[in-house]
């Protein structure tokens, strides 16, 4: 079970490999012995091997669908799973999941006690959003895996977590969760589940009994806090306090803590706190880490740099990750020569790239675009992603500058050797709708869409882009609500909703999404928008009120500017 994720999901998303002959009883034809529960050995007759040849010939023909239907007959009549498996295998592959479901009823029918059976088929409906053919499944992987069951639950949310119905998946744990009232994984599984369905209750009530069957389990005492600081700031801290008193070397939980004391503003006890953690871990170069990114966290930027340096003295062993930090605690406090030399002691690791762009646009305001750009070129790259991630910053570098049309004609040129570059298809929309090239963005987005159909910005972006032009409404509506259904809680997709909605001749649907977005953040573009609104909606002292704010942090905002100007002479 504690592969459903890796396994199950990666066979959805493949690529075919090469046939293969299809097997019979779990071995492949020809084996001399058959195992205890092999298949009924059936009689090859012509019409079995006509579909075997039309079968075989069918995928070389790159015709799945012929290819499925033949080996589903096959496995019908020999009652072969091994031939079923092939058949889902093929169809998976060729993600024809009509054709799928079939052959993994089949198979799990078949071969009932087949994990892998069973696994496809959670992954097939999963992926379809068939939640109410998911249970048994998983049932089933749970009494056939119990060695890893407590893996299993643990995995369970993320396994489902873009099921748009949030309600329906906590529904679905709480069943399989039922037969397992002992485990504290499982009651951990139901919590997360009611959580993210905004029933915080609930995930508090599941999270205690875990705690009570495993009381020293620090990661749901982390979670515990957290929900209980949506229900009731007082409980969170007394259950903080009490989980601390019986357990003072949780180390997670203090620095929970210490950072719910300094959200709430309680600043003597959240140093007090500090001291706490830093006293039982002197010589502990992780905890003066955590309490560097803690303080980095909390825009206590000076103690983050003690912490961090510390942490070095100490022999944090990723240096690395430490180096980029304080070169990020120094360019915000603008000492740009510190934090270039912090950045160029980034040798290797995840932050590499990062800390050398960074570099790279710091030397760009000290020596100019053409400086910056060139010692792009010079950073040494391990993979090709480094390399798209480096394409990608210079043409940041270039759109940060105003150079919309270098910008496009960067992306264009490696586009044009590796057009399914799918990190680079979005950017060249964006800068394909900076210079006008409103043919391109539509169909760089729509083939975004068509390569990674999960990609909520593309959705977004392109339904925003017919929106803005007054072209093709109810599909630029259907796009922002697909964007929406991917990522519910993105402030900018709502606000595309919204935007929308108003050029639809809503604007009093318009503002209500569009509120949603700005109350979550605080952007100028979403500022631009809600002003925009609020003032042909007759409420134009609130708009100026948003703009005006707005304004002050981001005074150079061009979609802020164009909006004020419109309606304020």
């Amino acid at each position: 079970m504690n592969v459903i994720l890796t396994i199950l999901l990666a066979t959805l998303l493949g690529v075919a490999g090469c046939t293969q002959l299809p097997k019979t009883g779990n071995k492949v034809m020809g084996d001399s012995e058959a195992p205890e529960n092999a298949a009924p050995v059936t009689e090859l007759t012509a019409d079995l091997l006509f579909d075997f040849l039309q079968g075989e010939i069918a995928l070389q023909r790159n015709q799945p669908g012929v290819a499925v239907e033949s080996f589903i007959r096959m496995a019908k009549e020999t009652r072969d799973p091994g031939i079923a498996e092939h058949a889902t295998d093929i169809a998976l592959r060729a993600r024809r999941f009509d054709d799928a479901r079939e052959a993994i009823d089949l198979w799990a029918t078949l071969e009932p006690n087949s994990i892998q059976a069973h696994q496809a088929a959670v992954a097939l409906f999963v992926a379809t959003g068939q939640l109410n053919k998911v249970r048994p499944h998983i049932e089933r992987l749970l009494v056939l895996e119990p060695e890893t069951v407590d893996k299993a639950f643990m995995q369970l949310n993320k396994l489902l977590s873009h099921h748009p119905d949030k309600e329906a998946v906590l529904k679905l744990i709480r069943q399989l969760a039922a037969s397992y009232p002992d485990l504290p994984e499982a009651h951990f599984a139901v919590s997360q589940a009611a959580w993210v369905a905004r029933q915080f209750k609930s995930a508090s009530e599941a999270m205690s009994q875990a705690l009570k069957l495993r009381p020293e389990w620090e990661m749901a005492a982390v979670h515990q806090g957290q929900i209980l600081q949506k229900i009731d700031t007082d409980k969170a801290q007394a259950f903080y306090s009490q989980y601390l008193d019986r357990f003072p070397r949780a180390n997670d939980m203090r620095i929970a803590y210490i950072r719910m004391l300094m959200e709430e503003k309680e600043f003597d006890r959240g140093r007090e706190q500090f001291q706490k953690l830093e006293q039982a871990n002197p010589s502990n170069p992780d905890i003066a880490l955590a309490i560097g990114l803690l303080s980095a966290e909390l825009d206590d930027l000076e103690n983050a740099e003690k912490y961090f340096k510390r942490a070095l003295q100490l022999g944090f062993e990723d240096a690395d990750t430490i180096h980029f930090n304080l070169g990020r605690i120094y360019e915000i406090s603008q000492r740009d020569a510190q934090a270039m030399d912090a950045y160029q002691k980034v040798a290797s690791g995840d932050r590499y790239i990062p800390a050398h762009v960074r570099y790279a646009y710091l030397l760009a305001k000290r020596d100019g675009v053409v400086a910056a750009r060139h010692y792009l070129k010079t950073i040494q790259v391990s993979d090709e992603r480094q390399r798209t991630q480096l394409l990608i910053s210079e043409a940041q570098l270039l759109r940060d500058n105003n150079d919309f049309r270098g910008a496009y004609d960067l992306l264009d040129a490696y586009l044009r050797k590796y057009p399914e570059q799918i990190e680079l298809l979005y950017d060249r929309a964006l800068m394909a709708d900076k210079i006008g090239k409103l043919d391109v963005l539509e169909r760089d987005l729509r083939k975004l869409i068509q390569l990674k159909p999960d990609n909520a910005h593309a959705y977004n972006a392109l339904g925003y882009s017919l929106a803005e032009r007054g072209e093709q409404l109810p599909e630029a509506l259907a796009l922002v609500q697909k964007a929406i259904e991917l990522s519910p809680d993105d402030p900018y997709i709502l606000d595309s909703l919204g935007w929308v909605y108003y050029r639809m001749g809503d604007p009093r649907k318009g503002i209500k999404y569009i509120k949603l977005a700005f109350d979550t953040r605080s952007d100028p573009e979403i500022a631009a928008h809600y002003g925009e609104l609020l003032w042909i909606s007759g409420a134009k002292q609130d708009a100026e009120k948003i703009w005006q704010t707005a304004l002050e942090d981001h005074p150079e905002n061009e979609l802020l500017l164009d909006t004020i100007r419109r309606f304020i002479k």
